[in-house]
């Protein structure tokens, strides 16, 4: 018995898809045989974009939120690495 891994969509992609369901030009099932996705997912990711489309004109959007937090525990993490190497380098 083989085990299969999970197939993982960028979010690029899921928005391709989301933004052409969207449209309807297209039907749910003639979508999901094109990306080989089930319909179910189709939906699912349609359901999400549809309900965080309100954040994309938001002033404060959580988005540039987390940015900010990633590059601020990155900074963090650089300041912390420096200090044990210049702590060592004092006690040499």
């Amino acid at each position: 018995m083989s085990k299969t891994s999970r197939r993982k969509f960028t979010s690029e992609f899921k928005t391709k898809v989301c933004l052409e369901a969207i449209k309807e030009q297209q039907t749910i099932e003639t979508l999901s045989k094109k990306y080989d996705i089930h319909p179910t997912q189709i939906n699912t990711w349609k359901k999400e974009f549809l309900a965080k489309a309100s954040l994309v004109f938001e002033k404060d959007a959580p988005a540039d939120q987390s940015e900010d937090q990633a590059l601020k525990e990155n900074l963090y993490a650089e300041i912390g690495r420096l200090k044990i190497a210049n702590d060592f380098l004092k006690k040499k």
